[in-house]
């Protein structure tokens, strides 16, 4: 998968040794759990272990991940762009992390 939307430490040419641990001003977002499988393209909410705690940052999934069924929020889904996802530089650093991140040009995604 591919994560990103941290407005709060992923800034490009910040400091970005917190990346991934930051959200927004905003609420959290309250876990909506469905049955819509974790299957390739779906964008998911990104959280800590409190299911309750998506805030800005989401996933897009490259395979399928089960192990994601019934457990994160599914908020859509591309239906347009997903050669731009596959072509998203995948990292090996902790967890994937990228250090020289690229910028998608666009991608549709159907709620």
């Amino acid at each position: 998968m591919a994560q990103t939307g941290d407005v709060q430490y992923g800034k490009k040419g910040a400091d970005t040794t917190m990346a991934g641990m930051g959200g927004s001003d905003l609420p959290n977002i309250p876990a909506e759990f469905s049955t819509t499988a974790f299957d390739r393209g779906i964008v998911g909410m990104a959280r800590s272990s409190d299911p309750n705690s998506a805030n800005s940052q989401f996933f897009i999934m490259f395979a399928p991940g089960d192990f994601l069924n019934g457990q994160y929020t599914v908020v859509g889904k591309v239906i347009s762009g997903m050669e731009v996802v596959d072509q998203i530089k995948r990292g090996d650093g902790a967890n994937g992390e990228v250090t020289d991140p690229d910028v998608m040009t666009k991608v549709t995604v159907q709620e």
